[in-house]
């Protein structure tokens, strides 16, 4: 680490400016940028596959954003907050495998390949040091190890976000850059074809800085911003006229999902997953040790360091541009819902990255003077590395814990194999996203968000196929099963109590009755 961070000297305040390519003396141009950030980026991958288990069953929401291109099982109900665009991301695999393990590496490697590139798209603005720095800080989460090979949104929107700002600063600066208009674009459109919500919040001040700011008052740079935006997110908006009931029915209806936005500052509850919490919903989880949390606390200041340090080279504009995208992708997360997941704040860790990296790499070799900067950069190795084991113990646990848990619910989806539930099936009952995936089955539910057939549906639908609802230990199945016969589950003693509710005297074709 030492050794790494002593390439990155030039990142102090009297060397700001040669983070411009154009001031860029000829010797650095002659040295390859690439090796420093493709090691970062292929150690992204690699710790991906070794502390995310990659046989580490699908998730819930996973499965929900899986099954819509898989032919494992059918398609599990859409609710208006989701996109497709983890659905796009991962059909190359699903088209032609039901592995998850082929899934995972896919999406290891895939999201590594995504850092470099990401980048390179900001070579040139800072040493390759600083980048590859900022990289390291932002993969060392455990947040991002974590979700990096699972089919999930946030890690996607939060990289292309990043390279959004990258192209917005290289085609601003350099009018005859096309390719950073287009890979402006290109961003924008992946954002809003993860999560269309989270890409505008993510790009008002990209959109609002060609009208703001006189060196960047450029047409091309809003329409690209814009434009991309509405290329990524036009499926959605059709969607939501076509299934929704229109575009404000189905914003109206993803806040109900969400527990209803508005202000509510959920600060304190995003504090509390930093132990390895996946979700915090009712968030009433303790506060988490100290140690775990200590790098959240000093996020900002390490933000508030390097843009002051930008400042003061009088080269804070692309800074600047970086933390306001920060903050304004982080507000929904922080201040208009009741619950919290770490994932979410997952593009502003992205897009502070590099000013905190920025000031790391000054407190490192740029702060002292020459004779102390082995003993600052020791001590900036040194935390870095503590903060990089901490994240290891908590990813560590968390994967554990998750990857019994899906174990869990594929022993269920077992049991009810057992019990003759075979396809075509139809499961209902609390948790049965994934189980009735792992029983290729379908999920259905009368209501709540993934409501996707009715009481009479299932009636109907009990003439032809296998129905089966899964309660749980003191749990009560609800009114129309209530009369139907029973089984305990075939489980092991782990899972002792559950209860399978199946209609009398059930046969099997291949019709459906889902609404």
């Amino acid at each position: 680490m030492r050794q790494h961070l002593s390439g990155v000297s030039s990142a102090s305040a009297a060397d700001m400016r040669e983070f411009d390519d154009r001031r860029t003396r000829p010797a650095q141009v002659a040295r390859p940028w690439w090796p420093w950030p493709a090691a970062v980026a292929a150690a992204f991958t690699l710790a991906q596959l070794l502390l995310v288990p990659p046989a580490m069953g699908l998730g819930w929401d996973e499965v929900i954003y899986v099954s819509q291109v898989s032919s494992h099982a059918p398609a599990t109900a859409f609710s208006a907050p989701r996109a497709r665009g983890v659905s796009v991301l991962v059909w190359p695999v699903t088209v032609w495998t039901s592995s998850t393990a082929a899934l995972r590496v896919y999406l290891a490697v895939v999201s590594g390949l995504a850092l470099f590139l990401v980048m390179r798209v900001w070579r040139g603005r800072r040493p390759p040091g600083v980048l590859a720095f900022a990289g390291l800080l932002f993969w060392g989460l455990w947040i991002t190890v974590f979700y990096g090979p699972q089919a999930m949104p946030n890690l996607w929107v939060a990289l292309a976000g990043l390279g959004a700002v990258g192209c917005f600063l290289r085609a601003a600066a350099d009018r005859t850059d096309r390719a950073a208009l287009w890979g402006l674009a290109a961003c924008a459109a992946v954002m809003a074809l993860m999560r269309p919500t989270d890409a505008v919040w993510l790009a008002v001040p990209l959109a609002a800085a060609p009208l703001l700011v006189r060196r960047w008052r450029r047409p091309a740079l809003f329409a690209a911003v814009v434009l991309g935006l509405a290329a990524g997110g036009a499926q959605w908006v059709v969607e939501a006229y076509t299934s929704h009931g229109g575009l404000i029915a189905r914003l109206e209806r993803g806040s109900e999902i969400q527990g209803g936005l508005g202000w509510n500052i959920a600060v304190g509850d995003q504090l509390r997953t930093l132990a390895g919490l996946s979700i915090c919903r009712p968030c009433d989880a303790p506060w988490p040790n100290p140690a775990l949390a200590v790098w959240w606390f000093a996020l900002p200041v390490l933000a508030g360091g390097g843009v002051a340090l930008a400042v003061r080279s009088r080269r804070s504009h692309d800074t600047l541009l970086l933390t306001a995208c920060a903050v304004t992708s982080g507000v929904p997360y922080l201040f208009f819902i009741d619950y919290a997941a770490p994932r979410f704040l997952l593009p502003t860790y992205a897009l502070l990255a590099i000013p905190v990296a920025d000031c790391l790499a000054w407190l490192a070799v740029g702060a002292a003077r020459r004779r102390l900067r082995p003993v600052t950069a020791s001590l900036v190795a040194l935390a870095v590395a503590g903060h990089l084991a901490v994240q290891y113990v908590v990813v560590a646990r968390l994967a554990a814990r998750t990857d019994a848990q899906h174990r869990d619910w594929a022993h269920i989806a077992d049991g009810l194999h057992a019990l003759g539930i075979k396809p075509p099936c139809l499961v209902s009952g609390p948790t049965t996203v994934p189980i009735a995936y792992y029983a290729k089955c379908l999920s259905i539910a009368t209501h709540g968000p993934n409501v996707n057939i009715s009481v009479a549906g299932i009636r109907a639908a009990a003439q032809h196929q296998n129905i089966a609802v899964l309660v749980p230990p003191a749990g009560r199945p609800p009114g129309y099963a209530a009369a139907w016969p029973w089984r305990p589950l075939p489980a092991p003693p782990a899972l002792a109590g559950y209860r399978v509710y199946t209609p009398p005297k059930t046969t099997v074709s291949s019709g459906s009755a889902i609404g």
